[in-house]
C-alpha cells in the first residue's frame, strides 16, 4: 500500500523539519488514537503560527460548553476558527468516536453532519489540523470523553484524556487568550499529577524531567 515505507520513498529524517506522528495502541481497558506534531529546529514562522493556530482550535473545541443534545457537526468549526481567521483550513473531519477496545473510528459518534448528537460517555477525538502540500503536515490529535459540564441546566463539555504535552518549540504565547493559557496549565497540572508518579514508579527518571519540563507553566 501507498503507505507502507520502501527503500524507495523512504528518507531520513532531519532535526530542521516539521516530524507528524500518528499513533495510538488497543488495550483490553480501551482504545487509544494520539497525534503530535514536533519540530527540533528553528520552525518558520508560517509553521509556528499554523501550529499555534491548530492548538487554539483544538482547544477551543474541547474547553467549549454547550447544551445536551447537540450534534457534533454544529460545534465543529470551534475547532477550524483560528484557522479560518487568516485563511487556512483542514480538509478533514475534525474527529470520530473511539471504541473501547473496538474500532478506533468507531461509529456514529463524531463531528461530522451525519453523526449522532454528542451525549455524556462518548469518547471522540478531536484533531484539527494544517497541511502545507510538499513542505509539512499538522495534526493535534487528542481522544476526549464527553462529561456533564458544571452548569445549573444539564450542559455538556469535553474531558481531555490523552495525556502528553504539546511541542512548546512551536507555540507562539502571543497569539492565545489568557483563557487558552490558563486551559494549557490547568491541562498541564493533570498531566504531572497523573503521569508524573507513574514515571518515577517505573524509575523512569529521563522520562520524568522531560515531563516536568514539558509542562512547566
Amino acid at each position: 500500500s501507498p503507505r507502507s515505507p520502501s527503500n524507495g520513498s523512504s528518507r531520513t529524517l532531519s532535526a530542521g523539519e516539521m516530524y507528524l506522528f500518528d499513533t495510538g495502541g488497543q488495550y483490553l481497558d480501551g482504545t487509544t488514537d494520539i497525534t503530535r506534531t514536533v519540530h527540533w529546529g528553528e520552525p518558520t514562522p508560517l509553521q509556528k503560527e499554523a501550529y499555534t493556530r491548530v492548538l487554539m482550535g483544538n482547544i477551543d473545541l474541547s474547553r467549549l460548553v454547550f447544551p445536551s443534545n447537540t450534534a457534533g457537526g454544529t460545534v465543529e468549526f470551534f475547532a477550524r476558527r483560528a484557522l479560518w481567521d487568516v485563511g487556512l483550513d483542514y480538509g478533514h473531519g475534525t474527529g470520530h468516536g473511539i471504541g473501547n477496545f473496538l474500532s478506533v473510528h468507531e461509529w456514529p459518534v463524531g463531528f461530522q453532519s451525519n453523526n449522532v448528537p454528542l451525549e455524556a460517555g462518548m469518547f471522540t477525538s478531536i484533531e484539527p489540523g494544517y497541511y502545507q502540500d510538499g513542505e509539512f503536515g499538522i495534526r493535534i490529535e487528542d481522544v476526549a470523553l464527553v462529561v456533564e459540564a458544571q452548569t445549573e441546566k444539564p450542559f455538556l463539555t469535553f474531558e481531555v484524556v490523552s495525556l502528553v504535552p504539546y511541542d512548546r518549540n512551536l507555540i507562539d504565547l502571543s497569539l492565545l487568550s489568557p483563557e487558552q493559557i490558563q486551559y494549557l496549565n490547568s491541562h498541564y497540572e493533570r498531566i504531572r499529577a497523573h503521569v508524573g508518579p507513574e514515571l518515577r514508579r517505573q524509575r523512569l527518571e529521563e522520562e520524568y524531567e522531560w515531563l516536568q519540563a514539558s509542562t512547566q507553566p
